[in-house]
């Protein structure tokens, strides 16, 4: 099956638009639920993309890496993100354990997503036998679903601020320690552009992607070969 750039756009943006959304919303929502209300005054706890979309990630970087892709190849992965929700860190009831509950909310999100996803893709599947014109979108975009959401889950756990996964260690370590280690945080995108430029982010998320691979291709009722090779029907 090979598809045209149109229609690879078509099939990513509602996963892409819901991994990012709904990875915003479950921080604001926890958050919430923890004593701040700041999200909810603001109105972004809310499934409407449009409150969320960042012009430049949620719109040009998905969709330029997705055009780069289709023109010359290779091996690249479908990103972004949204504007971050306000977070009033002064109003969460215990503000070292709240705030790493607040943050690892993104992620776990992204990872339910994307159990959903790939049960999409195995209802996908199924009927494709009898409508294959709406089955194999559909089963697609459950693939999409799966990569968009492991891809996010696992990048914004990674111990680095200002990503979530920063955030938990900032939140769990000594509190002189946590002053210290927050200080990276104004360098986190520098060091993120230089693992990404030596290939050293690859190597960091490759190993787990393909852990999550397995596990919902399992969730999938199809091999982990069969997803990847759905997968690059999409790039």
């Amino acid at each position: 099956m090979t598809l045209n750039l149109i229609q690879k756009i078509v099939i990513w943006a509602i996963p892409v638009l819901f991994a990012i959304t709904l990875h915003e919303v479950a921080h604001g929502f926890v958050a919430w639920r923890l004593g701040d209300p700041t999200a909810k005054m603001v109105g972004r706890l809310t499934l409407n993309p449009i409150r969320h979309v960042d012009p430049v990630g949620t719109v040009l970087v998905p969709l330029g890496l997705l055009i780069l892709t289709s023109l010359f190849g290779g091996g690249a992965f479908l990103f972004g993100w949204a504007k971050p929700v306000p977070i009033g860190v002064r109003n969460l009831k215990h503000q070292r354990r709240d705030m790493a509950l607040v943050s690892v909310a993104g992620p776990l999100a992204n990872l339910l997503m994307a159990a959903f996803w790939a049960l999409m893709i195995r209802a996908g599947l199924e009927l494709a036998a009898t409508w294959p014109a709406i089955g194999r979108p559909w089963a697609l975009a459950g693939v999409a679903g799966v990569s968009i959401n492991a891809l996010l889950c696992i990048f914004n756990l990674l111990p680095l601020p200002p990503l979530d996964g920063g955030r938990v260690v900032s939140s769990l370590l000594p509190p002189r320690l946590s002053s210290r280690y927050d200080r990276i945080e104004p360098f986190g995108f520098i060091i993120l552009i230089v693992l990404i430029y030596y290939g050293a982010l690859n190597w960091l998320l490759g190993p787990l992607m393909l852990w999550l691979g397995y596990l919902f291709s399992y969730v999938a009722g199809i091999t982990p070969i069969e997803l990847f090779q759905l997968l690059r029907v999409l790039y």
